[in-house]
């Protein structure tokens, strides 16, 4: 289902969006120096599927890695994501635990 989707960086209103059939799933973000806090995820009740989202914040955390950029998750989803995936752990800023 996402892989036919193409993931946008709305720099406009700060958000990450991910549109599928006429549905848009998004995360929306706040870019503050090198540092990128994901502060909320927002996925349409009919697209939600525990695979789904963790596809979509892979998306998001490839995204964000080939910016350079650290990661901050504020969003409760997106923090317990990386804390089950620790690959994705290295991409935390310095001193931050999660």
């Amino acid at each position: 289902m996402i892989d036919a989707a193409e993931l946008i960086d709305n720099d406009f209103l700060r958000q990450y969006e991910l549109k599928i059939e006429d549905e848009l799933a998004k995360i929306e973000y706040s870019l503050q120096e090198r540092k990128i806090f994901l502060t909320k995820l927002i996925i349409p009740e009919n697209l939600f599927s525990e695979d789904f989202q963790n596809e979509f914040i892979v998306l998001v955390l490839k995204n964000i890695e080939e910016r350079n950029l650290s990661v901050v998750p504020t969003s409760p989803e997106i923090a317990k994501f990386i804390r089950k995936n620790r690959k994705y752990k290295s991409m935390l800023p310095v001193g931050l635990r999660i």
